[in-house]
């Protein structure tokens, strides 16, 4: 009986994973500059990526990285307009 063919692992999903992490701090630090509400809508965003990015695992291990930078992308496109259409500051 033959060995089952193996198949070549992907290092993109990794790599996006690490930027989701990174991600996270910024979405968790944000506290700083915005209110408690606005800590929780950005957290939810961030997990309903990091949900988005576990599901893109194997059927797109490049998307993953790409929805990393998005989450960082958004984060300081969702901040700065919270700064500037709500006041949010520190």
């Amino acid at each position: 009986m033959a060995p089952p063919a193996s198949r070549a692992v992907s290092p993109w999903p990794f790599v996006g994973m690490s930027g989701m992490a990174a991600a996270f701090f910024l979405y968790a630090a944000s506290g700083l500059v915005a209110p408690w509400w606005g800590v929780v809508l950005l957290l939810a965003v961030w997990l309903a990526l990091f949900v988005t990015a576990c599901r893109w695992w194997t059927a797109r291990p490049r998307g993953v990285v790409v929805l990393a930078v998005v989450a960082v992308v958004g984060w300081y496109v969702l901040v700065l307009a919270g700064d500037v259409l709500l006041d949010w500051n520190a």
